[in-house]
């Protein structure tokens, strides 16, 4: 159990209330998390709190933020954390994202020079391939059980306690699996003016990846890394979509460093 006090608030930006945690103390450090917000109870998180403040907003339509109707894309939602980026007075504050939350972090870091340093683990965002090469797995329509395996390397780990999660626990995991489902579909799990607009990313970037994401292979990661000038990309073994949860020692031996 974790001792670390969170403070969660909600703070209103562009007509939208946006859930916002705040963990830890020190410096701080922007904190995206993923399509399935495991990282909320990781221990990676409480181990980064114990020298600086997290800061986690919950995007439109996870958690219990607001999700209008006219938010319709990760780009849109890209916008909304600029705002809270302001909001909050954030210089060159370094930040990390995952899976979805690293493909927002792209989103916004093309928009202005937000962030000191990007950490981006397993991301979303952009298409490598020709029209028909799958350069994402469809975890839509394929079996749970095989969606499971392309994303675990132990899928031990993928379990979740349902029966003991309480209504509101329950309904905030549907939840988020809806609004992902909503902003990513159409196109599939990329943005095709994203790829563009990478040479305007300025920030020291660092992508981390897991060696056996069946999601993403890490030859995603690789060229997507290649877009922006100056990226490096770790792999870490034995790990697939969710290196951090998978091998969270590995991952902050990696992590530590670079951010400082």
């Amino acid at each position: 159990m974790s001792t670390i006090a969170k403070q969660i608030s909600t703070i209103r930006l562009a007509g939208v209330d946006i859930e916002v945690e705040r963990r830890g103390s020190g410096s701080p450090i922007l904190v995206l998390y993923s399509e399935e917000a495991l990282e909320l109870e990781s221990p990676v998180l409480d181990r980064l709190a114990a020298t600086h403040e997290l800061i986690i907003p919950s995007p439109p339509g996870f958690g219990h933020s607001e999700r209008p109707d006219w938010i319709t894309c990760p780009d849109d939602i890209s916008y909304i954390y600029l705002d809270l980026v302001d909001h909050l007075g954030l210089k060159n504050v370094t930040t990390i994202g995952f899976g979805l939350g690293g493909w927002l972090a792209l989103e916004m870091a093309t928009k202005v020079n937000f962030a000191g340093k990007l950490v981006l683990v397993d991301p979303y965002g952009v298409k490598i391939g020709g029209p028909t090469d799958r350069d994402i797995q469809d975890i839509w329509t394929s079996h749970p059980s095989v969606v499971e395996k392309l994303k675990w390397r132990d899928t031990a780990k993928a379990k979740r306690d349902f029966a003991n999660m309480t209504d509101d626990q329950l309904s905030i995991v549907a939840r988020n699996v809806e609004t992902f489902a909503r902003l990513c579909w159409e196109p599939y799990m990329h943005n095709s003016k994203l790829k563009r607009r990478l040479h305007r990313v300025n920030a020291p970037t660092l992508f981390i990846w897991g060696a056996n994401d069946g999601i993403i292979t890490p030859a995603y990661g690789k060229a997507y890394a290649g877009l922006i000038k100056g990226a490096k990309l770790e792999v870490i073994d034995e790990a697939g979509h969710f290196p951090h949860l998978e091998q969270p020692e590995a991952f902050l031996k990696i992590v530590a460093p670079f951010i400082g």
